[in-house]
């Protein structure tokens, strides 16, 4: 197994936006409440589990300038559809 490249980082980053993009989008009327809560959750927990990505050291972040300001913004509002 090898280190993530930065094209490799900057993919997983880009992808996280998918997520924010999903919770910011409002419940549609072909999706019950709870489909709506899950989706919610599987998203959340998909953001917060990217946050956590580290290196092969298994300590250092692989995150450096990355702004997760949209990101963190995002799994507040989504844990408060859930929780």
């Amino acid at each position: 197994m090898e280190e993530k490249t930065a094209d490799e980082i900057a993919a997983i980053f880009s992808a996280a936006g998918d997520s924010v993009t999903v919770i910011d989008t409002a419940k549609t009327d072909d999706e019950t409440t709870d489909e709506y809560k899950e989706k919610m959750k599987r998203n959340v927990e998909h953001l917060e589990t990217i946050k956590l990505y580290k290196k092969l050291d298994e300590t250092t972040s692989i995150w450096t300038s990355e702004d997760f300001t949209a990101i963190d913004a995002a799994i507040v509002k989504g844990k408060a559809v859930y929780s």
